[in-house]
């Protein structure tokens, strides 16, 4: 693809963003986009956002569990950015007007206070570069019409991400089995998805090590203080408003969001 169609697509998702509308699946309208070209009009995206004033504060790493890739289709990992404007607090009422088409994901965040870049990153350094571990929810949302995506419409649409909350407890990442770890969700009262750690490319630990080791290959590190989405430990949950959330991850601990 050349330059002029990846800023075009990129600034046609930066607008879907803002003004809360879908579009036609990319890859309809364009069949021969490759990974590598969804990646270049993520970038887009993302500039757009940081010209809005928007920072990085950390990374996702999507399509990680088999529940989201027999739900979506997708069967590889990606990744995207997250920014300041994506955070919401532990229990804090999230707008659901200010998404699209929402869907929840239990996942277990890590905290880095070590920078970490690629080739060669192991489970075992990501677990060095670790301040601590925490549960939290992805909301993800896709500017696609319908979540009708192939994986290089996820991509370049910043990984699908929509926002995302943070426990209010920060654990020592060897003090529990982050594979082992059981994960209940619950939507308004009821448990809707179950999982464990393993759910996210057989450890939550091999995910980031994925994702350092990708990014490296593209000269880009994880950096300390940034906070990694570790990827979703069951199907994704639909929510609209008036719906209250919980999600419990043993070790870990809770997380709870609503949507007004």
């Amino acid at each position: 693809m050349d330059k002029t169609l990846i800023e075009r697509l990129g600034d046609e998702l930066y607008q879907a963003l803002v003004k809360r509308e879908v579009l036609a699946p990319l890859t309809e309208r364009h069949p021969e986009m490759t990974i590598e070209d969804a990646y270049f009009i993520q970038q887009r995206m993302l500039a757009r956002r940081l010209e809005a004033g928007e920072r990085v504060v950390g990374k996702k790493i999507g399509v990680t569990s088999k529940a989201v890739m027999n739900m979506l289709g997708v069967y590889q990992p990606d990744f995207g950015y997250l920014l300041d404007g994506m955070l919401y607090n532990e229990g804090e009422a999230i707008p659901a007007n200010t998404l699209i088409q929402p869907k929840a994901e239990g996942e277990i965040a890590f905290l880095l206070k070590k920078d970490l870049k690629g080739p060669g990153v192991t489970a075992a350094d990501v677990l060095a570069a670790t301040e601590g571990v925490m549960t939290c929810f992805e909301i993800v949302d896709s500017r696609i019409r319908d979540w009708k995506i192939k994986i290089q419409d996820t991509v370049a649409d910043n990984a699908s991400c929509g926002v995302f909350v943070l426990g209010d407890s920060l654990v020592d990442p060897r003090r529990v089995d982050l594979n082992t770890c059981g994960m209940i969700l619950e939507k308004n009262g009821e448990i809707v998805a179950t999982g464990a750690g393993a759910a996210a490319l057989g450890a939550p630990a091999n995910a980031v090590a994925w994702l350092a080791n990708m990014l490296g290959s593209l000269d880009i590190g994880l950096k300390a203080g940034e906070v990694i989405l570790s990827g979703s430990l069951a199907a994704m949950v639909p929510v609209k408003a008036g719906d209250n959330l919980r999600v419990t991850i043993g070790g870990i601990g809770g997380c709870s969001v609503r949507f007004a």
